[in-house]
Order: structure tokens, then C-alpha cells, then sequence
């Protein structure tokens, strides 16, 4: 599945308007790459956060039903590029501590 989600990474990085392989990464706009994953794969958005420096978000889509996920960062400018993708996920196998929290 992985190299499933990589060409579909690499295609709609191609095929959308302005967009470009960046830096060696499959990169496009953001709408564009989430609905792709949205319609072909059944992902959702299930957490988000802020990447250190604020140099983009990351994004975490995943699939109870096809058990893909896909991890992006989506930089200021709106584009997204594919940091990992996969299968089996599985989702809240263990409750992560808070700040100050003990795990």
C-alpha cells in the first residue's frame, strides 16, 4: 500500500495546477492532496500540530475502514508534502501523558 500512497503522492503533485515536486518530496496544494485522500482512500483528518519553528503542520490522515494513513506537512503557502504513509493503522492504543503528566 505504501507504494500505492506514494504514487498517488507523486501524481497529484504532478497533475495539480502550479505545484512541483519540492526538494525531492511529493508536494501539492494542500485541497487538492486532501481531498484525493479523502475520496481514494477513505482518510480523515484524525490530529494535527504545529512542527517545531512553525514551519508547517503536521497532519496525521487515517482510515478505520482501509487502515491508511498518511502523514503531511502543510507549510504557510498552503502546499503539503508527503512525510509517511502506510497501512494498519491503528488508532488510541495507548492515552499520552500532558505536560507534566506522568504516561
Amino acid at each position: 500500500m505504501l507504494k500505492t500512497t506514494t504514487a498517488f503522492f507523486a501524481a497529484a503533485a504532478m497533475s495539480a495546477p502550479g505545484t512541483a515536486l519540492a526538494e525531492g518530496r511529493n508536494c501539492g496544494d494542500r485541497h487538492v492532496i486532501v481531498q484525493r485522500l479523502q475520496t481514494n482512500y477513505g482518510e480523515a483528518r484524525t490530529g494535527a500540530g504545529l512542527s517545531e519553528g512553525n514551519s508547517g503542520m503536521i497532519e496525521i490522515f487515517a482510515s478505520e475502514e482501509t487502515g491508511t494513513w498518511t502523514i503531511l506537512l502543510t507549510r504557510p503557502d498552503g502546499q503539503s508534502c508527503l512525510v509517511a504513509a502506510g497501512d494498519s493503522w491503528q488508532e488510541g492504543l495507548e492515552k499520552f501523558a500532558t505536560r507534566g503528566q506522568p504516561v
